[in-house]
């Protein structure tokens, strides 16, 4: 017997791939950091000054690289930057009445 969700494999794309390696680093940096600061208290200001920096560009670059991504194959992703989104624009057309 088989089943529907069998036949159906859910394709893996490469945004997905580096969204759960962004997961994955910022996670092991986070654990590093944690247990440098309690093994070793003299360089976990360091450790925690590169997590800091660390939280805020790789979640920038897997942006980054959508909005690349996106562009390149002409599809729209969740990192397209529209301004506009949700305001109705009026209608500038002339309307003979």
């Amino acid at each position: 017997m088989t089943t529907q969700s069998n036949d159906k494999k859910k394709k893996v794309t490469s945004k997905q791939i580096v969204a759960m390696g962004g997961v994955v680093i910022l996670v092991l940096l986070y654990l590093v950091t944690l247990l440098a600061a309690i093994f070793d208290p003299t360089s976990s200001g360091d450790l925690f000054r590169v997590c800091l920096i660390a939280s805020f560009c790789i979640p920038f670059l897997i942006w980054i690289y959508v909005w690349m991504y996106g562009k390149l194959t002409q599809k729209k992703t969740f990192a397209d930057i529209n301004l506009n989104m949700g305001i109705n624009q009026p209608d500038t057309t002339d309307k003979e009445n």
